[in-house]
């Protein structure tokens, strides 16, 4: 159905109401038409629809009043407010992050925090029966997880070629999915509305949505694990590209790197760095038993200085590829998703030395705001960003 007349400033006056009460609620609904650019009126009209919708709810308690206020001046009392986050009919999203192991389920309220989540191992399971196994068992999380609170649907995040417009995973050779309608598969299997996206994208929505006020600027999101990839954003809008490509950064040539790639080049960026390559360096290194970054990390925080080096390798070589990143697209802040940097800042400082040039980039080098968090928060938030560019829907 064709949009009628005004739907589209309507959507973008809900947009930046619901954005104001983000960023800056708990607030007063008369404080809100001046950080948004809207007439009171206007904002009265999208802060009841939005109330009406459970998106918004408002606060009986006040918060404290200023210290430059005066306790004896009139006027209306200032009922405050805020997201729909209460434990008592706040809507929730679902997450379904896809990793080659395992994927990891979770429900995320508004403001992107994680109320429970949940891993599921792939072992044992072929490509085609993946997604029903992982519908089935999301299903039962989703059961036993279940408050009465309303459940907007789920966003489904993945490494490889993602299409959202569609829900297609086009390409993901880990998984040994090619052409896989996963939208339309998990959504038959659930019952519920599914986006899908690519986890990169889906990191720097949420960076974007729930985190550093910078990156609503400009962002560029770098993610180093079973698969490598990388995504960008400006003035709060994610780069998809021609047929929602954008990204692929897996042959990115390392300076310095000689590490033999699958495509017959050496120094690719992902065969220099990702989980199953770094993995196997530590199998063979004998640090620890089997391919896993995770154990990896973890005999680097019990203080095996062989691990700590390889760590910091990696780093290095990360912060290399990051260096020829940030020379193309100099963004306010770049985010590297990388386990060991995001659980031991010196691993990032060890990316942050590896990228040169202090002086340029200094300290916009970050970890995502989430922690450990970043991926089930990143995957509901494929859901929640289409949410808060056009809260109308529910309106």
């Amino acid at each position: 159905m064709p949009p009628t007349p005004g739907d589209s400033r309507a959507a973008a006056n809900a947009a930046a109401v619901l954005s104001a009460v983000l960023t800056q609620g708990p607030i007063a609904r008369s404080d809100i038409p001046k950080l948004c650019g809207l007439s009171p009126a206007a904002v009265s009209r999208q802060t009841t629809a939005l109330l009406r919708a459970g998106l918004l709810r408002e606060l009986r308690e006040l918060p404290e009043p200023p210290a430059t206020a005066d306790p004896g001046a009139p006027g209306r009392p200032r009922i405050p407010l805020d997201l729909h986050t209460g434990p008592v009919g706040g809507p929730l999203a679902a997450g379904l992050h896809v990793g080659v192991p395992h994927s990891t389920f979770s429900l995320v309220d508004l403001r992107g925090r994680v109320l429970a989540r949940r891993a599921f191992s792939h072992a044992g399971r072929s490509p085609d029966g993946l997604p029903a196994a992982i519908a089935d068992e999301l299903a039962r999380f989703l059961e036993e997880f279940d408050t009465g609170r309303p459940l907007l649907g789920l966003g489904a995040a993945l490494g490889g070629w993602v299409r959202p417009a569609d829900g297609t995973v086009v390409r993901h050779d880990a998984l040994g999915w090619h052409g896989l309608p996963l939208a339309d598969e998990l959504s038959q299997r659930l019952g519920l509305p599914v986006s899908v996206d690519n986890h990169a994208r889906a990191i720097a929505h949420a960076e974007i949505l729930f985190g550093r006020p910078e990156a609503r600027s400009s962002l560029l999101h770098l993610f180093i694990g079973n698969v490598v990839d990388a995504a960008f954003g400006i003035e709060g809008t994610v780069h998809q590209g021609p047929g929602a490509a954008a990204g692929d950064v897996a042959h990115l040539p390392v300076p310095g790197s000689r590490t033999p790639c699958a495509c017959g080049r050496t120094g690719c960026l992902q065969a220099s760095v990702c989980d199953s390559v770094t993995g196997a360096e530590a199998v063979r290194r004998g640090i620890v038993p089997e391919p896993s970054v995770n154990l990896l990390v973890d005999a680097a925080a019990t203080g095996d200085p062989r691990a700590d080096r390889l760590l910091r390798e990696r780093a290095r070589t990360v912060g290399r590829a990051a260096a020829l990143l940030l020379d193309v697209f100099n963004p306010a802040v770049m985010v590297v998703s990388e386990l060991s940097s995001i659980l031991q800042d010196c691993y990032l400082d060890e990316i942050r030395e590896a990228a040169g040039d202090p002086d340029r980039y200094g300290r916009r080098i970050v970890a995502p705001h989430a922690g450990p968090a970043v991926l089930p928060v990143a995957a509901a938030t494929v859901l929640l960003a289409p949410l808060f560019r056009d809260p109308s829907r529910l309106t």
